[in-house]
């Protein structure tokens, strides 16, 4: 039966239109999916390591100011408080150099404030509150519902709830009695600096929210819902678990988000006070970029089957068998097979619409390898191209099989910038930024074949260097021996000479912990020993360590 000569024409241009349609289509719902779950997966991951800095930095700086007012508490003018003016003297020039503290005051063996910051509250009698009742038997550190007791005693000209921590020890006479009891106030100023800290060092600008939460699941640090108010999620339970991940929480705004989770643990011998924190951001600002992505992808489908149809219309005759071979590719890439469209030559129309298929798969193909990369760059640090955090942790996981199968160990270098603060401080952020690319750079030019750099995040670096079994910290002293030597050379940063200085804890895996992370611990532990014996120097986990 022949068909009239149009019926080629209305086939063709179905066919064309409806082809073109249903690949993109397939493609569409493709793209977005996966680049839906990558982004996502990335983002949480951000949110997870957000949250943990934030509840780890919480508990570096409270174990700092706790052993700053241990330090206080040996002074001989506490031991033998003979001059409450001279102590209240002291404790001023105390708050001008740690700004921190709002108030720090030194009581008497009974509770009576003999001097204080500003004299406030010096004659009152405090021994009824805990930081004087807990803090007079051992060192005590309360939250802000023990603090907020003693806050009412303090001035508060603005009449909005004042929120503090309560740092407390007992202070001994040299026979051991107690002479009275030191304490300090820190307003929850402090941890809103670390929440700016931390987004500066990440450059985050994604409506990404910081919260800190009680033990009893009261909001501390937060904006909706505010300080005060409950909240009751899963994420929560999950980081009072001890678990550290992210999820999709539906908040009391009734809003979904993307809710990364951690719970401080304390840092050394601080045990912390339980605060788990949440990094949030809208699920709908997280999906926009696979949303994009969908939509771009049909558009671009409509557009081409529109086109397809018209030259469709005018194809006729010797234009079957390539559109089959054509079709047959199509069905191919539909299927998910590595194929490419054929590039077909004779018929004007049928050139055009092989070249304007090759055009769209490619523009598809790049859209994916443009995923890919960006998957890619999930794993190195913006600024300075350094492997990050995530990097560094995939490429432990995969080095700990091969040291075991060769005998060989991992030496683990923990590195903090000396000086670095005060370049930001001085110069700004931007030039703060030129410097740690050329730290990078340096960091680079000290590695040996098979070590390995990656910034963590701010001024903090880490380097894995594969070593022999026999004396493996040799090698590893004489690499950040290198480290310190190049980074103590003076900086060019855009014409201005800048000079750091390059503190270093070490620790050997697996001959100081068979754990690589806590290894890494144990290295990050040692970097802090190495600030607080001079600073500029390797110091190496072990008994000699100090």
């Amino acid at each position: 039966m022949n068909l009239p000569s149009t019926s080629l024409r209305v086939r063709l241009v179905l066919a064309f239109a409806l082809l073109i349609l249903a690949l993109s289509l397939v493609l569409s719902l493709l793209a977005g999916f996966r680049s839906g779950q990558q982004v996502r997966a990335q983002i949480g991951d951000v949110l997870a390591e957000t949250a943990w800095q934030m509840a780890d930095k919480l508990d570096r700086s409270m174990w700092a100011r706790r052993g700053e007012i241990n330090i206080l508490a040996e002074l001989d003018a506490l031991r033998r408080p003979a001059d409450p003016q001279a102590i209240g003297r002291l404790l001023d020039r105390l708050q001008t150099s740690l700004p921190v503290f709002s108030w720090v005051g030194f009581t008497d063996a009974t509770g009576r404030v003999l001097a204080s910051t500003g004299r406030i509250l010096e004659g009152a009698d405090i021994s009824a509150r805990p930081v004087f009742s807990m803090g007079s038997r051992r060192p005590f550190v309360g939250d802000v519902h023990d603090a907020v007791l003693l806050a009412k005693l303090l001035p508060n000209p603005t009449g909005e709830p004042m929120k503090f921590v309560d740092i407390s020890v007992p202070v001994a006479t040299p026979d051991g009695r107690l002479a009275g009891v030191l304490a300090a106030h820190l307003s929850w100023e402090w941890a809103r600096q670390i929440e700016r800290t931390i987004f500066q060092s990440l450059r985050v600008d994604q409506g990404i929210d910081l919260f800190v939460v009680a033990a009893d699941n009261t909001v501390l640090l937060g904006s909706s819902p505010a300080p005060g108010t409950p909240l009751s999620l899963d994420a929560v339970a999950r980081a009072r678990a001890g678990a550290m991940g992210w999820s999709v929480e539906r908040w009391p705004d009734g809003k979904d988000y993307l809710t990364g989770y951690a719970t401080g643990n304390g840092f050394e011998d601080y045990p912390g006070l339980g605060w788990t924190v949440l990094a949030r951001q809208p699920l709908a600002t997280a999906h926009a970029p696979a949303r994009a992505l969908e939509r771009d992808v049909l558009a671009a489908g409509l557009l081409m089957g529109l086109l397809f149809a018209v030259i469709g219309w005018f194809v006729a005759g010797p234009v079957a068998h390539p559109l089959h071979r054509l079709t047959q590719a199509a069905d191919r890439l539909r299927n998910g097979e590595d194929t490419e469209i054929p590039e077909l030559r004779g018929v004007r129309e049928i050139e055009v619409l092989s070249a304007s298929l090759r055009g769209m798969v490619d523009a598809l193909t790049r859209k994916q390898h443009a995923l890919d990369r960006m998957e890619a760059m999930a794993l190195h640090d913006k600024l300075t191209g350094l492997p990050n955090r995530r990097a560094l942790e995939q490429h432990l996981a995969h080095a700990m099989g091969q040291p075991r199968r060769s005998g060989r160990t991992l030496a683990l270098l923990f590195m903090d910038l000396d000086g670095f603060k005060a370049v930001n401080d001085t110069l700004g952020h931007q030039m703060g930024d030129a410097l740690l690319r050329q730290v990078a750079e340096r960091l680079r030019c000290c590695l040996r074949d098979d070590d390995v750099v990656a910034r963590l995040g701010g001024d903090e670096f880490v380097m894995v260097l594969p070593g022999p079994k026999d004396q493996p910290r040799d090698g590893a002293m004489l690499v950040a021996g290198r480290v310190i030597a190049s980074l103590n050379a003076p900086f060019d940063v855009e014409g201005n000479e800048v000079r750091v200085g390059c503190s270093v804890g070490g620790a050997v895996w697996p001959d100081d912990e068979d754990d690589v992370s806590a290894t890494l611990h144990l290295a990050d532990a040692a970097l802090y020993t190495a600030k607080r014996t001079g600073k500029n120097r390797c110091v190496f986990h072990g008994p000699d360590s100090a």
